[in-house]
């Protein structure tokens, strides 16, 4: 009976059918044989496990965690899409979905609004960032994962939701009906004036249309404000669609010119992807701002204006992501994503950081050995080198946060008083006003401390790993005395702490506060107020001389210079690879 009831899972026939094409197909030498064999072999276990096995199994949930297992041996880009995560694979990939336009999070019993997107369901509805969400369709939200309760917001577009909401402070308890719309995010959340005739354009994500949108807004800032420069600021993008990184360029250079190219196994991966069209303008400078976070096919697009010298990258070296994926639709409405070719900048970089190819013994995952990074040249002849992401131009990194304002953010003090002050303030000035005076943050100061947030710094973490070590080795007594007197001094005083990273909190205290009246483009603007990598591209770009020494053959990059060395030591591991997107399914999926 078991047996009977697990057989009528459709994935059992997917198996089935998989042996059969393999078994009609024939054995041959080498992999054919093997794929049969092996399928085989994971047929015949699925199956006995299913019968034999002393409790009910769940068929459906082992096959997925068996794909998802064989999957993460490859790379982290490669993944199996089922039908349930078709929507959020679709939003990734364009930037559309059906729901209510709000972005969600956990906040202790209840998820809660953290942020609606103005002029979407959400914010018609007159929610607000900090609202509960204690109902959807009558059952209660504190039984679902954040993960169910973003699923079941979202929908076919025209069909209604309903939600019970708590207002925090208030203790207003209402019902809200929302029909949900066609989400679409915008790729440039905003753009405008970082100096008198310097334009600056935010480019969040590759989504279709992106380099239409950039278009729209250096059209708008050439027309209205004059602008005789551009600061293009791509950190923390995480890419996209590819087809979309040579149609931005194409906006600053010329038909003809080779923006990326593809190389895989399979010869129909091999591409060479140049501009089409004639550049909208060729002449103005750039500054490009990268970072950490900037990955994919915006790697392509800062690699690309850097061999070709058209614009002056600055920040931090990128994320180092070569790989391009292809999806592949699979029985039963699911898809397959997976890694079929590397791209390489106009000189001929990859500029792949970890080398997935040849694990470590342990199976970790290194960067591309020194030894393996290779020496180009743009067009003007600037060295320039692979194996590890963009190398900036200019190199400018934002300050360290201290562990106090992590812990500020990451235990939603900061979010939980600018909820709190919204609630008490209907109203505040302009974003180009708006500033966190000291009675703000006084209040700021004593609601933190009756919040009973903790944290604890990188020292206190080091010397309580020392201590445990001198215990191991038996020599805790002897040592007792002076740990003590450290840790004493090392021990945070969180008012004190408050106080001396005031600078530092204000700043993301300002961002928060500011979102709640003027959404993500208001956040933005008002968080470059303090941002030291935009005043230096403005430096840059005011001073034509420097621009364009930094461009010719004669400037010493340090950093690239550097390069080998620092690869050495690198900065990044196999956890703290992006979950990124590089999407090329227009042209490959035919």
């Amino acid at each position: 009976m078991l047996s009977k009831i697990k057989t009528k899972n459709p994935i059992f026939y997917a198996i089935v059918l998989v042996i059969g094409i393999v078994a009609f197909l024939g054995f041959k030498e080498g992999d054919d044989f093997k794929i049969a064999k092996n399928l085989d072999i994971y047929y015949s276990l699925f199956r006995d496990v299913n019968i034999y096995y002393v409790d009910e199994t769940d068929p459906e949930e082992m096959i997925e965690n068996s794909i998802n297992a064989m999957l993460k041996k490859l790379d982290p880009y490669t993944v199996y899409i089922p039908e349930k995560d078709k929507d959020e694979f679709t939003f990734m990939t364009t930037g559309h979905y059906g729901g209510i336009g709000a972005l969600i999070r956990n906040n202790g019993e209840y998820p809660i609004v953290a942020q609606p997107y103005r002029g979407f369901p959400a914010d018609k509805a007159g929610l607000k960032a900090g609202d509960k969400i204690l109902e959807i369709d009558g059952k209660s939200t504190n039984e679902y994962r954040l993960s169910e309760v973003s699923e079941r917001l979202k929908g076919i577009p025209q069909t209604k939701v309903k939600l019970l909401i708590e207002r925090p402070y208030s203790n207003e308890k209402f019902e809200k009906e929302l029909i949900r719309e066609e989400i679409q995010i915008k790729s440039v959340p905003y753009y405008g004036l970082a100096d008198e005739g310097i334009g600056y354009i935010r480019v969040t994500k590759f989504t279709p249309n992106v380099s239409r949108e950039v278009k729209d807004a250096l059209r708008e800032l050439k027309t209205e404000h004059q602008i005789t420069s551009l600061i293009l600021d791509l950190r923390g993008n995480p890419g996209g669609l590819l087809i979309e990184a040579p149609k931005l360029c194409n906006l600053f250079v010329n038909k003809g010119e080779e923006i990326v190219s593809t190389k895989g196994k399979i010869k129909k991966w091999n591409q060479t992807l140049k501009t089409t069209d004639f550049a909208y303008d060729i002449d103005i400078p750039i500054v490009v701002l990268v970072s950490r976070g900037s990955a994919s096919a915006s790697e392509i697009v800062a690699g690309a204006l850097q061999d070709l010298d058209r614009a002056v990258i600055l920040g931090e070296r990128t994320l180092g992501k070569g790989l391009v994926q292809t999806t592949i639709p699979l029985s039963y409405n699911s898809q397959v994503k997976v890694t079929t070719a590397k791209y390489y900048t106009p000189s001929g970089r990859c500029v792949q950081a970890l080398d997935y190819t040849n694990r470590n013994e342990d199976g970790s995952v290194g960067h591309v050995p020194d030894s393996l990074i290779s020496e180009f040249t743009t067009k003007n002849g600037r060295k320039v080198y692979d194996g590890g992401g963009i190398i900036p131009d200019i190199k400018v990194e934002p300050e360290e946060l201290s562990q106090m304002s992590i812990s500020l953010i990451t235990q939603n003090v900061v979010f939980d008083f600018a909820t709190k002050f919204a609630y008490e303030n209907p109203v505040i000035s302009s974003v180009e006003e708006f500033n966190i005076t000291d009675e703000i943050y006084n209040n700021f100061v004593q609601f933190a401390l009756l919040d009973s947030f903790k944290y604890e710094t990188q020292s206190e973490r080091e010397l309580n790993k020392l201590e445990k070590i001198v215990k191991s080795e038996k020599y805790y007594d002897r040592v007792k005395e002076e740990l003590e007197k450290l840790r004493e001094k090392l021990i945070n005083d969180k008012e004190t702490d408050l106080i001396n990273f005031k600078a530092e909190v204000i700043q993301f205290l300002r961002d928060e506060i500011v979102g709640r009246y003027y959404y993500e483009d208001g956040q933005i603007e008002t968080n470059l107020k303090d941002d030291i990598q935009l005043h230096k591209a403005i430096e840059i770009l005011n001073d034509q001389n420097q621009y364009k020494s930094i461009l010719s053959a004669g400037f010493e990059n340090k950093d690239q210079l550097g390069m080998k060395i620092s690869m050495l030591n690198p900065r990044t591991t196999e956890k703290d690879e992006d979950n990124s997107e590089d999407y090329f399914f227009e042209s490959m999926m035919n």
